[in-house]
């Protein structure tokens, strides 16, 4: 097949969009497939005849680049020549529509809200995982726990702030994260009110609206869905502080241990809640869903995500491999599932 793996963008999540897409590109290229990595921001500038030509079987043309921090993006954004500086580089509709499918390996707003899956549908592009409806409702976290709540899955509370809105009463510990952001970028765990103004400045940085939960103590879990079916769940215990994008994304700072050291039962009430959680938001082909589990037995579902991570480092891999999957296996099977829409 001739296959666009798509990452990049100009979103906070772009570094971890990039290596999720080289771990993609190489494990397809070795099963055989022909395969352009292409960056959504700086598309394919380069002129060509016939666009089949361009799968080249390259990773040179997206270096990786997964670093500590979220990188900057105004740096990034400057770094494209000429005065186009828009969402989408040059000729990336064109080569996704001469593929037989486009790998979203993006992570982050047009890739995961549904406005770049709404603009392939209408450009008969195809492409992996969930459509336009299931992306949107799941990237925005104050629809998504809505949602939830109102199905019976529990969710921490919580409300969304609007920048340049009022704020309230906030009752402390308290987490403060974007709400249609992801990898935990620009999230932080206030004890009282001293770093609030701080913590809503780095928020708007990034997003015109914020989340503010309350913080809830306990271990903290995630549960893959792959073609209607759950995953083996996964415990995250970092090393030290919370599960953010330096512990995420850099090797040794988190453990992870699949299968989590559960009982039978609560290992089902996770896998239930995580397919819930696909089938309200109306998910097609994967997903994750994030939990914690109170010492006293209460389960909170933090967020789900479309289009969740393939770096080397990233949960859904780990879990598919305890199901029997290897990567390229993963990467297939998505394929495969995907293909099925279109038939």
């Amino acid at each position: 097949m001739h296959i666009v793996v798509l990452c990049g963008g100009l979103y906070p999540e772009r570094d971890v969009s990039i290596a999720s897409g080289r771990q993609i590109a190489q494990s397809l290229i070795d099963r055989g497939h022909q395969v352009l990595l292409m960056d959504l921001f700086f598309g394919h500038p380069e002129p060509y005849t016939d666009p089949l030509a361009v799968f080249d079987n390259s990773l040179e043309r997206v270096p990786s680049t997964l670093r500590a921090a979220a990188p900057d993006l105004d740096a990034v954004r400057a770094s494209r020549p000429g005065d186009d500086r828009g969402p989408v580089g040059p000729n990336v509709f064109d080569l996704c529509r001469a593929a037989d499918i486009v790998f979203l390996a993006l992570h982050g707003e047009d890739g995961e809200n549904g406005t770049l899956q709404a603009a392939f549908d209408l450009a008969g592009i195809r492409y992996t995982g969930t459509g336009p409806l299931g992306s949107a409702l799941a990237m925005h976290k104050g629809v998504s726990l809505a949602l939830f709540d109102c199905a019976g899955i529990p969710v921490p509370p919580g409300r969304v702030v609007r920048q340049g809105g009022p704020v309230g009463e906030i009752c402390y510990p308290c987490v403060i994260k974007p709400c249609s952001g992801g990898s935990s970028v620009a999230t932080t765990i206030l004890q009282g009110p001293d770093a609030q103004e701080a913590a809503l400045a780095e928020v708007f940085r990034v997003d015109k609206e914020a989340l503010i939960e309350d913080f809830i103590p306990g271990r903290e879990f995630s549960v893959g869905v792959l073609d209607g079916k759950a995953l083996p769940v996964i415990e995250v215990r970092p090393k030290s502080g919370f599960f953010c994008y330096e512990n995420k994304y850099q090797p040794n700072m988190t453990e992870e241990i699949c299968p989590a050291e559960l009982s039978e039962a609560d290992t089902k009430r996770l896998q239930q809640a995580a397919l819930k959680a696909h089938e309200i938001l109306r998910l097609e082909v994967y997903s994750r869903s994030d939990f914690i589990l109170t010492p006293d037995g209460g389960l909170y579902c933090l967020e789900t995500n479309t289009l969740p991570g393939m770096t080397p480092l990233s949960l859904l891999p780990m879990e598919a491999k305890e199901a029997g999957l290897d990567f390229g296996d993963l990467c297939e099977k998505i394929i495969a599932v995907s293909m099925e829409k279109y038939q």
